[in-house]
């Protein structure tokens, strides 16, 4: 059987990184890409490429910025709120967004809890968080994690570490699909597990 040129199945083997997309997809993409223009191949390699120059993490939230820019995640407005809310990737702050629900402050913990891939206790960025719940005086940290393994063993662990802490602790209302992730979460389902969310015992 011919295989494929090699540069092709470089091209391939890279699509395949993108969570969701198996073998079939990244083929299908990259023979996709093969019939566009030289300019827009060439446009799509410099926005790459440009990634890490233009967008940045928030050194106080963890939020996705761009580097251009404040973030509006820690606007002066929402430093005025004695709530903040727990999640464990920048996007799941815009998904939380589009809602209109929430107007407090964010804390990215930049995954979960996964023995089998090696992910524990030190790669939370919880003495961050503690942190910032003394010195802001905070009076509310929501977790709003995915409804998954992951998710609710991170949340076991994140009520025993805080458990000490003066501050209320709730969780999404249990409304979110078991299994979920809160990017994929449809914004009114979203919105009512916020209205919805209850102390976290």
């Amino acid at each position: 059987m011919t295989k494929y040129p090699t540069h092709l199945l470089k091209l391939i083997e890279s699509l395949r990184k993108l969570p969701g997309v198996g073998n079939k997809s990244a083929e299908r993409f990259a023979f996709q890409m093969l019939t566009w223009k030289e300019e827009h191949l060439a446009e799509m390699g410099d926005i790459i490429k440009m990634i890490p120059e233009h967008l940045h993490h928030c050194g106080e939230c963890g939020c996705l910025i761009d580097v251009l820019y404040e973030c509006s995640f820690c606007s002066p407005s929402r430093a005025q709120s004695r709530t903040i809310c727990i999640i464990a990737s920048p996007r799941d702050a815009f998904a939380i967004e589009e809602t209109r629900e929430y107007k407090g402050l964010y804390h990215i913990l930049g995954g979960l809890l996964s023995p089998m891939e090696g992910v524990g206790p030190g790669r939370l960025n919880l003495d961050k968080l503690k942190h910032r719940i003394f010195a802001k005086e905070l009076t509310e940290v929501i977790i709003a994690l995915d409804s998954t393994v992951e998710g609710d063993a991170t949340a076991l662990y994140l009520r025993d570490e805080l458990g000490c802490l003066n501050v209320q602790i709730t969780r999404l209302a249990f409304g979110l699909p078991m299994g979920s992730a809160l990017d994929y979460v449809d914004g009114g389902t979203l919105a009512r597990a916020f209205s919805g969310r209850r102390t976290y015992t």
